[in-house]
């Protein structure tokens, strides 16, 4: 009888324990606290609590355009009180969002727990330089207990729809097809497959950039399957931001090249390349930042499914993805 108590008592202890953590994916939607009828923005946000601290990537989708962002944090157990500094939102009322004015705001939030679901209410509050121009949102989130991933609250939205409408400053890849210099029209989603570098790369460059990559060795790091012929792939640094910049391969080739990794995501909507049992993506070092190796974080998506990949490059070895196409069983 007394093993039968402290078994159910370690039961309901650890049951309270994980409901009290952080923890996991949430979605939600932000409303600016202003008169007047505006746009709100849909939010997500993935967080791993470790003690008292949190990291994650936090993303929002504002009228066509969706930013995400690489953040660290605290988490008081005591008052359940969550803390995210410095988070870049597009001002409000921005007419031109791909290069809109962005307002510096903090999120202060607390996590409610009941035996229905896990919620977390609070708000994007302005930082003092802001204030009198960008107002608070206030938002609810829900905890995505049943799907484990973001992208389900998207498939209904109609913000969601545009997840796969790149920006001008993302790069487009279809596999199938030859890599050109050329930037998208603004809202343009259909377009041929664009390379993004600092300055174009010659052909010169290009067989050189070539040559030192298959000099290094392939370190794979993870295979994925993913449901869909076209995914979303968003990187971050991956620790401090210490100016690692790498280049981008997908099959050998370089899509993007000389790209400084923050917390803010590079995203490549890459579309795969169905005559290929398996299409890989690489992380080539072009240097280790101040903190040796180059460390990233890879965030995978296919509209359905969400990964994270940590990815370490060096002057040795390529850091590499093995993406392949899920076989549907009918």
């Amino acid at each position: 009888m007394l093993r039968i108590i402290l078994v159910l008592s370690l039961l309901v202890t650890g049951r309270f324990a994980f409901s009290q953590s952080i923890s996991g994916s949430w979605y939600g939607k932000a409303d600016v606290v202003a008169q007047g009828v505006y746009n709100n923005y849909l939010t997500e946000l993935v967080l791993k609590q470790k003690g008292s601290s949190v990291e994650g990537v936090f993303g929002y989708y504002f009228k066509d355009t969706y930013q995400s962002f690489f953040v660290r944090g605290t988490y008081d157990q005591t008052t359940r009180q969550v803390s995210i500094k410095n988070l870049p939102m597009l001002f409000y009322q921005s007419r031109a969002t791909q290069n809109g004015a962005e307002c510096m705001m903090d999120f202060e939030g607390t996590l409610r727990v009941s035996h229905v679901k896990s919620s977390m209410s609070g708000a994007f509050v302005t930082i003092d330089k802001y204030k009198y121009t960008c107002p608070e949102m206030r938002v609810s989130f829900t905890m995505d207990v049943a799907t484990k991933n973001l992208d389900s609250m998207l498939s209904s939205s109609i913000v969601g729809k545009r997840f796969w409408m790149p920006q001008r400053e993302d790069v487009v890849i279809k596999s199938n097809m030859p890599v050109v210099n050329t930037a998208p029209t603004s809202g343009t989603a259909s377009i041929a497959p664009i390379k993004i570098t600092d300055s174009a790369i010659d052909a010169y460059s290009e067989r050189n950039l070539v040559a030192q990559f298959t000099r290094r060795k392939i370190a794979y790091t993870k295979d994925l399957e993913i449901g869909s012929d076209s995914i979303r792939i968003s990187l971050y640094d991956n620790g401090e931001i210490d100016g690692d910049t790498v280049s981008v391969f997908v099959n050998g080739q370089p899509v993007v090249t000389h790209q400084e990794l923050t917390a803010r995501a590079v995203n490549i909507y890459l579309t795969l390349d169905n005559s290929k049992d398996v299409n890989e993506v690489s992380l080539f070092a072009e240097n280790l930042g101040r903190i040796p190796p180059n460390t990233a974080l890879m965030v995978v998506t296919d509209g359905i499914s969400r990964f994270e990949v940590f990815l370490s490059s060096s002057y040795t070895q390529n850091a590499t993805v093995r993406i392949k196409k899920r076989i549907s069983r009918h």
